[in-house]
């Protein structure tokens, strides 16, 4: 049969042979001459085709989301940790019945500027008498510098009664209570950890606490201490209040903003 005597479908046909014989002739010469093809040839070809393939079919991008879940317990841990060696449990030296010097309780002191200013319960360190402040530092004798008509007291850390105990102690970071939103969680820093939930309520802040815990500090889940807590009636104090009854001398410099 002559090629004149073929249809158009046994031509399309005959077409189609002709392609794959000769795509096969040709990839059989292809590999045979690259084999014997030196390597100053056949790598920039094998690049030039990984590149070609990696273009077409683009390696598959794998994104994931981890979830971090930060529990309460966690945040209260955290705030205990950050303020812990800056609460100081304070003593006085006082006369008992039979006469001899003896030293009571005085309450807590709270650092508030780095030279070693305390704020503390001004029912229990009324005036110049003799104090002393121990945190896990060392005990220190604590002078008095002055009373706050807000109800607070400052003592400045003085000698340490062990030359061997150098003190340490981590400035708080402070907060604003007017921030505050009902519902939140407020943390008594006394001896027992106390727990309150805020009602919102930012001027009748009532904690009860024994003498022993009187000037304990008040801090929200952030571990930003945004108060005091006394044994009178007054009950609460902003630490915005206690840092402006500071001398400019004794101010805690604040960071400065990044913009």
């Amino acid at each position: 049969m002559e090629m004149k005597d073929l249809n158009k479908s046994q031509l399309i046909l005959l077409a189609l042979l002709i392609s794959f014989v000769t795509s096969i002739a040709t990839g059989i010469s292809t590999v045979t001459l690259m084999q014997q093809a030196p390597s100053s040839i056949t790598v920039p070809i094998n690049r030039i085709v990984r590149q070609t393939i990696e273009k077409v079919v683009p390696g598959e991008i794998k994104t994931s989301v981890q979830t971090v879940v930060i529990k309460e317990e966690d945040l209260v841990v955290d705030a205990i940790a950050k303020n812990q060696s800056a609460i100081f449990s304070l003593t006085k030296e006082a006369t008992d019945d039979a006469g001899k010097i003896v030293e009571i309780s005085a309450g807590r002191g709270l650092a508030v500027a780095s030279d070693g200013t305390l704020v503390a319960d001004a029912a229990l360190v009324p005036d110049k008498e003799v104090y002393y402040a121990k945190n896990d530092s060392g005990k220190f004798k604590a002078d008095f510098v002055s009373t706050d008509k807000g109800g607070f007291s400052f003592l400045k850390i003085g000698a340490s009664l062990d030359e061997k105990n150098k003190l340490t102690f981590t400035m708080p970071s402070f907060g604003d209570i007017n921030k505050m939103k009902a519902g939140q969680k407020l943390l008594v820093l006394d001896q027992s950890f106390t727990s309150i939930i805020f009602d919102g309520s930012k001027e009748d802040i009532k904690i009860k606490v024994s003498n022993p815990n009187s000037g304990s500090p008040v801090v929200n889940l952030d571990a930003e201490v945004v108060g005091i807590v006394l044994s009178g009636d007054t009950s609460f104090i902003p630490i915005s209040l206690i840092t402006g009854a500071l001398k400019p001398a004794d101010k805690p410099v604040e960071a400065p903003k990044i913009p």
